[in-house]
């Protein structure tokens, strides 16, 4: 079987051309480079000194857009038109975040289905990769002013429990960005980097990383073999981190100093939370605080703090025990522990970690730069500037199957190591659907149409079920001869169907450069066709449901509820002939919030029904 030829260098990295590593926050994002004279990595700064921007973007009445310390102001002035923490909604639907929507303060549409969340502004509506790549649009901005050079290509961070939709979601928001993502790294990983852990090949180490951010706190235990990283486990509070301890000490002083009055002024917490983070911060190194606010004294001991935040860090203790046992090892195993996140400059927070682990913690570098660091140094082996350190062979395209709308789903993003594979279910559209089409593409654009197409073959004898219910797992497997296995298996009846490819079926480098570069060039037409299909789709599916609904229940609707609803129905049609996602989005949603309150009603009318005469 002929191997074939998947060059590393794909996206030919000239010398002359930086890649910048980039930490895509909750609370704060950055962005690094290896300096070209000390071959060391470094955060990017501009004069004030700060490599640090705040992952908050405001929207104004006019539709102009701030991101950073800018926007942060209008969190408290401008709650709905200011976003914070967009990377918690990547790849999420309404479902996976409905027991958190308090903690948000601006509008999340419950669109009752699986699709992925929208967040409404005004009368217009953004998807969370739209709102991340505004955020790297001002890391871009910001790297190019401080280097003077255009900067295109990037190594971007994620968690290590991100799952592939979260990670696809991360990649379109850089390329929507104007950034060519090579790779996306565990953050773990590029804090291990950072330290230099892994980048010899004899290097055989095991290594926790207790990350400490402002919104959320991970504990990741790693292994290191041969240059290849490998999360044993992870663990963590996605709803756990510095915010809470800021909060913490606002609540103390609210009780002790008897605030009453100030309960309810707005200014006056938003001030007091401010300085409980000053006290935060002199208290990693001093032993007493004292401040004054509107005529109250503001006192903190160090002995007080450590009493009021030891159930704070007693979380993070338990999360770490948890780790600990889902990887199988002891804490004995453990050869490093690597520290990341502002929050673990706490004196108290090294100490009780250090405890646990019974070593010491390295905190040498920044904790807030430790993973933009190391992804610097990712981006320096990728450019082939690292020769110590050899990356496996990778896939020089994306890969992926068609989906409704003709847009292109990706399953193995380009630049995935080989042998490698994924799956990622699918299900059908219509009632009864017996067969399911799986069209096989190459490249990088959000629309089939404009990529290569490798391979289709039938998925047939699916059982008669209603759409949504069969469960079609589709998986690709590429080897190490660079062949790729393409398998559809319904879940439910065991049918499958299975097909080998050849990945690159003879593109020349050029070919791909241009691939790359043409997805680059209409990232933004792109992306914006891909959130029209996508309305589309949603509308066509509420439309179909809705109507089966009435046609089964007309008997239980008032005379208004089914002329309101066939109003309502009529204006998304009429919608969906027009090319505006946000008109979609709304009449969508309008009839979402007609059709709801009847069909919970209903719904509990049936249950009603059923339990009649039965014991429960």
């Amino acid at each position: 079987m002929a191997k074939v030829g998947i060059n590393i260098a794909t996206g030919a990295l000239q010398k002359e051309e930086i890649i910048v590593g980039i930490d895509l926050g909750t609370t704060n994002s950055l962005i690094a480079i290896i300096h070209p004279e000390s071959k060391k990595p470094v955060a990017l700064k501009e004069h004030d000194s700060i490599s640090l921007v705040p992952s908050v973007i405001h929207f104004d009445d006019n539709g102009n857009i701030s991101v950073g310390e800018e926007a942060k102001k209008y969190l408290l002035t401008e709650p709905g038109n200011t976003i914070f923490s967009a990377k918690r909604l990547m790849g999420k639907s309404y479902k996976d975040i409905r027991d958190h929507s308090s903690f948000f303060s601006y509008k999340i549409i419950d669109s009752e289905t699986e699709s992925l969340v929208k967040i409404q502004v005004g009368n217009k509506f953004y998807s969370p990769v739209e709102l991340s790549s505004f955020i790297l649009k001002e890391l871009k901005k910001r790297a190019e002013h401080i280097l003077k050079t255009p900067v295109t290509k990037a190594v971007i961070t994620v968690p290590a429990y991100f799952n592939d939709t979260q990670r696809q979601a991360t990649r379109d928001a850089g390329k929507l960005a104007g950034l060519d993502v090579l790779r996306i790294v565990n953050e773990p990983t590029a804090a291990s980097l950072a330290y230099g852990l892994g980048l010899q090949k004899e290097d055989h180490k095991t290594i926790a990383v207790y990350d400490l951010g402002g919104g959320t706190f991970d504990i990741s235990i790693l292994r290191i073999a041969n240059g290849i990283f490998e999360v044993l486990s992870t663990n963590g509070d996605t709803y756990l981190g510095g915010d809470d301890i800021d909060n913490v000490i606002q609540n103390f002083w609210l009780q002790k100093e008897e605030m009453n009055s100030e309960k309810n002024n707005k200014d006056f917490l938003n001030a007091l939370r401010l300085k409980a983070e000053t006290a935060k911060k002199w208290l990693s190194s001093k032993n007493d605080f004292e401040d004054e606010l509107n005529g109250h004294r503001l006192k903190l001991s160090i002995s007080e703090f450590e009493i009021i935040i030891q159930p704070i860090i007693d979380k993070t203790i338990s999360c770490c025990k948890s780790a600990l046992k889902d990887s199988g090892l002891q804490k004995d195993n453990i050869d490093v522990i690597v520290m990341v996140g502002g929050s673990t400059r706490i004196p108290l927070v090294k100490k009780q970690v250090s405890e646990f682990f019974g070593k010491p913690v390295n905190d040498s570098l920044d904790p807030d730069e430790v993973v933009a660091l190391g992804a610097a140094i990712q981006a320096d082996i990728l450019a082939g500037n690292n020769k110590d350190f050899l990356l496996l062979d990778i896939t020089p395209l994306s890969l992926g199957i068609e989906t409704m709308g003709g847009l292109m789903d990706v399953l193995m993003p380009r630049n995935s190591k080989i042998p490698a594979k994924v799956a990622r279910q699918y299900t059908t559209q219509k009632d009864g659907q017996g067969a399911m089409k799986i069209g096989v593409y190459q490249g990088e654009r959000d629309l089939v149409k404009d990529n290569r197409k490798l391979a289709e073959f039938n998925l047939t004898g699916i059982p008669g079920m209603p759409a949504g219910l069969p469960k079609v797992e589709v998986s690709f497997l590429i080897n190490a001869d660079g062949i790729l296995v393409v398998k559809a298996k319904e879940l439910r009846s065991g049918v499958e169907q299975s097909i080998h490819v050849q990945p690159q079926y003879g593109l020349s480098d050029e070919e791909v450069e241009q691939m790359l570069l043409a997805s680059i060039t209409h990232a933004k037409e792109d992306i914006d066709i891909r959130a029209l299909r996508e309305a589309q789709t949603e509308g066509e599916q509420l439309l179909r449901t809705t109507e089966k609904f009435i046609q089964k229940n007309s008997g239980k609707l008032s005379a208004h509820e089914l002329m309101e609803t066939a109003e309502t129905m009529q204006a998304l049609q009429l919608a969906l002939t027009m090319n505006d996602k946000n008109l979609i989005h709304a009449k969508t949603e309008e009839l979402n919030n007609i059709s709801r309150p009847y069909a919970e009603r209903i719904m509990d009318e049936v249950v009603a029904e059923a339990l009649k005469g039965k014991n429960v």
